[in-house]
């Protein structure tokens, strides 16, 4: 049990921070609001009309979040490959080099098909 100890700790440290944040941003934050305050945020922007029932996003949107959750994946099984890449000799690299081709075959496909083009 005192193995878990300072992750229990850093834990309730990591809570006590985000209640505290919350907690001080409510007590100084401003109470005046009006008219402007209560509108949606878009960047200077006047806001454009919606549907009743929201409106439909275009699928580059999808493809975008597709995309950079795939690269994502990659980095996270990249940086422990490269921390433990001595230990892994020849078998870890043929198979960090496999791993990468397929993830530049998805990259060519979408960018053939125009998926990283800003219409």
């Amino acid at each position: 049990m005192d193995l878990y100890i300072p992750i229990i700790v850093l834990g309730v440290l990591a809570f006590a921070f985000a209640g505290g944040s919350v907690a001080m941003a409510a007590l100084t934050g401003p109470k005046r609001w009006n008219r402007a305050r209560l509108d949606a945020y878009e960047c200077g922007i006047e806001p454009t009309p919606q549907p009743v029932g929201g409106g439909r996003f275009p699928i580059k949107y999808y493809l975008t979040a597709m995309l950079f959750i795939v690269f994502d994946i990659e980095i996270i099984f990249l940086y422990p490959w490269a921390v433990a890449f001595d230990r892994m000799g020849l078998f870890g690299l043929v198979e960090m080099v496999l791993f990468i081709v397929t993830v530049l075959v998805a990259y060519a496909y979408i960018w053939r098909r125009g998926g990283l083009e800003w219409d």
